[in-house]
């Protein structure tokens, strides 16, 4: 170690940067590099630091390096020493007057702010109180008869209150007509605080994108095309018959459903309701009224002993469905969904409820409430709803969910050999169709099970937006064994879809994190409908041919 006095004559004659040596950070603790200021340093002799640090002497040995750096970190009685030299080299007048410029500006700026609300809040409230004094004169003769005829005059309070309010829903709504009415120093600060508000762009809540479920293609197409329309309209002519033909609605739907006629395309496909028009409502009032009777049965047994874990986790699970979509997010939806989701678990005591069981219901709930409303959903107040419109809307989604899984329910028992055998299949499917994504994925040892799982547990719906669920529905419900085969075929597209973006991660962690978050909040009906054809291309060149098939 050095002596003291070899530290100072160190610290003095060098001008190279050390580690731990204190340097001026302007626009920091320091004033801003000010020209003129700074030509009043050098005049005071207090010379800059050189730009540009002396290149230090490179050690040889360690001996010499740790002669050099021995003293870099030491603390001790320096440090004061330091901290002075430092501040020798700071005129205290010129950091007083920089201060109080950067403080008198301000102080100017600020009233200058001041003056220009002033002068806007008295020309609104003039021109306000002149259009007050026209109406006042013109129905003054009017509320003078109104008031001979009442009696007694009506007080201001009684008269404000008495404001028709700009919302004809009954819903009590808060806004600035709504404030009390206060002192005029008490008006001029809310004047001032509206005319604030009115000076920012107005911002309705925004959804993002990969929440939004408009019906709509990504390259900004209008909502209804002269083709869309005409399917409509076939689809209208062939719900509107006696007796549903379900081939020609499977032929149909393949290429997607119309939103005005998903809700009962749905159900039909489902196998919900019978093709038959005439029993359909008999049945809607059987089954809705089947599963009443269940909630009725079962539903308050879900704190008792044997049921309360299976309570206790779709409670936990309830708000993580969508929690990008305010629908989702409300009391009375997920009261809906706990219901459902625990009087399916009940009556299917051989898989339970399973987690990524309760994403199966959303796309089910959001078609069957377009079948009530005309807006868009993702912001929709359910309670608005009539109750039995309510109750018709959650017992179509257990119906129809629970037809959906009777066709999957081996991918929920226990070790969920569906979906192992799903990943395995998909596995080899991939290795035929693009060889050099099989052998990427294996020279960086990621398992088709770590990321291929959730695909096979939540039929894509963590990967697509659901606007896309919703349209991939269509197709799954209108193929053979469409969420238990044709699936297969789906991911396996879905993989290759992403060839480029694959082969250029070069690690196991990079493989993960883009498996696991794939770019598609843009997705639209384009590139779902890309996706299913190339998945049917796969499925008719594989499915009928097990000898290709496997290895």
């Amino acid at each position: 170690m050095s002596s003291d006095g070899n530290k100072k004559q160190f610290w003095k004659r060098n001008a190279a940067k050390v580690p731990g040596s204190i340097q001026h950070v302007y626009g920091a603790q320091h004033p801003p590099f000010d020209p003129l200021l700074h030509a009043n340093l050098i005049k005071a002799g207090n010379k800059p630091p050189p730009a540009t640090p002396g290149k230090p002497k490179k050690a040889t040995t360690f001996q010499e390096f740790e002669s050099i750096t021995s003293d870099a970190w030491d603390v001790g009685d320096d440090d004061d020493e330091l901290l002075a030299m430092a501040a020798q080299n700071l005129n205290i007048e010129v950091v007083m007057e920089t201060a109080n410029k950067v403080i008198e500006n301000h102080s100017k700026q600020q009233e200058k702010q001041r003056q220009d609300e002033t002068s806007e809040l008295d020309r609104r409230e003039d021109d306000t109180q002149e259009e007050v004094a026209e109406d006042d004169e013109d129905n003054e003769e009017e509320e003078e008869e109104d008031r001979v005829e009442e009696g007694d005059a009506t007080s201001p309070e009684v008269l404000f209150g008495s404001q028709s309010s700009p919302y004809t829903d009954g819903r009590l709504v808060k806004s600035h007509s709504e404030a009390p009415i206060g002192s005029p120093k008490d008006a001029a600060g809310e004047h001032a605080a509206l005319h604030r508000q009115r000076s920012l762009p107005h911002r309705p809540p925004v959804i993002p994108l990969v929440a939004r479920m408009a019906d709509q293609n990504t390259s900004g197409t209008p909502a209804m095309t002269e083709r869309e329309a005409s399917r409509l309209d076939k689809f209208k002519q062939l719900l509107a018959g006696p007796n549903t033909d379900l081939d020609e609605l499977r032929k149909l739907s393949w290429s997607g459903i119309p939103r005005q006629v998903r809700p009962i395309a749905w159900k039909l496909l489902s196998g919900y309701l019978p093709a038959n028009a005439e029993r359909r409502e008999s049945v809607l009032q059987r089954k809705r009224q089947e599963y009443f009777g269940f909630i009725q049965q079962y539903y308050d047994s879900r704190n008792d002993e044997h049921h309360q874990d299976t309570y206790r986790q779709i409670h936990i699970d309830i708000p993580r469905t969508n929690p990008l979509i305010p629908l989702f997010q409300q009391a009375s939806v997920q009261e809906i969904f706990e219901r459902i989701l625990f009087i399916w678990a009940i009556r299917h005591p051989a898989s339970g409820y399973v987690q990524g069981i309760n994403d199966l219901v959303t796309p089910f709930f959001v078609v069957f409430v377009f079948e009530y409303i005309e807006e868009e959903v993702e912001n929709f107040d359910v309670s608005s709803l009539q109750e039995e419109a309510l109750r018709n809307i959650e017992a179509d989604s257990f119906w129809c969910m629970s037809k959906l899984l009777d066709g999957i329910q081996d991918n929920y028992t226990f070790a969920q050999p569906g979906i192992q055998k799903k990943v395995k299949a998909l596995e080899e499917l991939v290795s035929r169709i693009d060889e050099s994504v099989h052998r990427h994925m294996q020279q960086y040892e990621v398992e088709y099970l770590q990321f291929a799982f959730r695909w096979m547990n939540n039929l894509l719906m963590r990967e697509l937006p659901l606007r896309c669920t919703i349209r991939l529905w269509d197709t799954y419900q209108a193929e053979p064994e469409g969420f238990s085969h044709f699936h297969l075929y789906v991911c396996a597209a879905f993989l290759v879809r992403w060839r480029k973006e694959i082969l250029e991660e070069r690690d196991f962690q990079g493989l993960m994190i883009l498996l696991q978050n794939l770019p598609t909040m843009h997705w639209g009906n384009e590139e779902v409908s890309v996706l299913l054809a190339e998945a049917y291309r796969l499925k008719f060149a594989f499915a009928d041919a097990p000898n290709h098939y496997k290895r």
